[in-house]
């Protein structure tokens, strides 16, 4: 199976749900689904992951005020970005969108991620197992 087949099978990598009060939100999330959310801190941002294989899509409760805010349009989704966050970024800004930040490597082998505005506005996160 190709990088390009695999994009297309997993388009979604990893998703983000925006909070203002932390706790609340893994309580909710957790009552729900009826799952314990994993805590831990990313890049220093507090975050609850829920549970998912390695191979499957995740997500996870973010607390992080000044950068993402709860809304109707808050939460943000990662597109799996295929071999290289770098590569896509990359196409990213050819093709008109605007690179965000630098690239952050994810612990556990997890990977790496990337941000960009497309050309409607939107943020959107780009996942990949390698930065370059």
């Amino acid at each position: 199976m190709t990088s390009a087949t695999q994009a297309q099978e997993r388009a979604i990598a990893w998703f983000d749900i925006p909070s203002l009060d932390f706790d609340r939100a893994i309580r909710f999330y957790e009552t729900v689904l009826q799952t314990t959310l994993q805590r831990e801190v990313i890049g220093g941002v507090p975050m609850a992951v829920f549970g998912h294989e390695e191979a499957s899509t995740g997500g996870s409760i973010v607390y992080d005020p000044q950068q993402m805010k709860p809304s109707a349009t808050g939460v943000l989704v990662y597109l799996n970005a295929g071999d290289s966050v770098v590569a896509a970024l990359e196409r990213a800004k050819r093709a008109g969108g605007i690179v965000q930040g630098s690239v952050v490597e994810l612990p556990n082998n997890y990977g790496y991620i990337g941000y960009l505005i497309d050309t409607e506005g939107n943020r959107v996160g780009l996942h990949a197992p390698k930065c370059h």
